[in-house]
């Protein structure tokens, strides 16, 4: 734990409260945080912008990637598609599919969370059958053995949590049954569908580990539990099961829309909700220095009321070193509040340590994205 060095000062011409009722000659507030919104702050009320550039030189900069185009995201084996961000905690990965899996898959590197951006499937795992669609996400545990079969045309985000498991967030004093009750997870089920693949036909298990790949072949099929208990499964949950967290006079932090914990990063999920109605409070994501993580945005659905020109599909990168926030329309929308709801839903991966892209992410780069803040 650190033991940071505070002293709540004010200095010059600021508001009282963060993210509210800002001072008539600064309209734009700037949040300089540590530790992910969780530890010290200091909020800066500007005459300008802080995303004001007119140019930018050097490899640290905002960037934007469409994943629809990803070329070697179509495999029949999730170990075939490429890293396109990644660090030593967290790989981030597309893979679209729509054939049935004739084989097993196992990380043994750690736990997997799919992100089913389209499509439908059956899941077998070592746990039972599960369906899963558009806008699940699916936690599997290390070294679980699983294969899907579609029955429409699979686009999945997948999150590797490396060396490490998936947890869920600690909900504070509001409640474990906050944001997503815990008793609407879905686990797979010893059915009739998963009793039905029982055989004894030979089948191989492609198990990854330190990012190779090892073939064992069985001559039966080892999805052939009858049964099991315990308090350790695949797991499932909708984003439509989530409730966010909401203040009228007050925009939380994207940390209040946390779904996941990994180690080294959290994974927040951002679904349609009111906007802030009072007159005072900010209708729009704050500026802000992150400086301790980079954050990742997926952006699944909707109008994504912070920017312009992004697309479902689409991924944008903010590395940790530079203020980032809404483009000026959204900014001067929500200053007019001219919407009074948002219908986004976009998956956030904030990591604690820098994020490298692969060359297949930079093939996919829009390059003018720096400087969509233009005016």
């Amino acid at each position: 734990m650190h033991k940071w060095i505070t002293f709540p000062h004010r200095e010059g011409v600021c508001s009282k409260q963060a993210h509210a009722d800002f001072p008539e000659e600064a309209i734009y507030e700037r949040e300089a945080g540590r530790s992910g919104f969780f530890g010290p702050a200091a909020h800066f009320h500007h005459q300008h912008a802080p995303t004001g550039w007119t140019e930018w030189e050097g490899e640290l900069r905002p960037r934007a990637f469409n994943f629809n185009f990803v070329e070697k995201a179509s495999q029949i084996s999730p170990w075939s598609v490429p890293h396109l961000l990644h660090n030593a905690d967290c790989k981030i990965r597309v893979w679209k599919m729509d054939e049935k899996m004739d084989f097993l898959v196992r990380n043994a590197d750690g736990d997997e969370l799919l992100f089913i951006h389209q499509g439908k499937a059956d899941l077998y795992c070592d746990y039972g059958h599960i369906e899963v669609t558009e806008g699940d996400y699916v936690v599997i545990p290390r070294s679980t053995n699983w294969r899907l079969e579609p029955s429409e045309p699979m686009f999945i985000l997948m999150v590797e949590n490396t060396d490490a498991a998936y947890t869920l967030p600690d909900k504070g004093m509001v409640g474990n049954h906050a944001v997503f009750d815990p008793a609407v997870l879905e686990v797979p089920s010893i059915n009739e569908q998963f009793q039905a693949q029982y055989s004894e036909q030979q089948t191989q298990v492609q198990v990854k580990r330190h990012e190779k790949v090892s073939t064992i072949t069985y001559p039966f099929n080892p999805l052939d539990a009858i049964g099991w208990h315990g308090d350790l499964a695949v797991v499932k949950v909708n984003w439509r099961d989530i409730r966010p967290l909401m203040s009228h006079r007050y925009h939380l932090p994207p940390s209040a829309h946390t779904t996941f914990v990994g180690s080294g990063f959290v994974i927040c999920t951002f679904v349609p909700r009111p906007i802030e109605s009072d007159p005072g409070a900010l209708k729009v994501p704050f500026y802000h220095n992150n400086d301790d993580y980079d954050e990742v945005l997926f952006y699944h659905a909707g109008d994504f009321f912070s920017r312009d020109n992004i697309e479902a599909g689409m991924v944008t990168f903010h590395p940790a070193g530079f203020t980032h926030g809404p483009h000026p329309k959204a900014f001067k929308a929500g200053q007019e509040y001219k919407k009074k709801f948002t219908d986004e839903v976009a998956v956030m991966i904030d990591t604690r340590h820098a994020l490298t892209f692969s060359d297949e992410a930079k093939s996919v780069e829009n390059k003018e994205y720096v400087y969509s803040w233009k005016v």
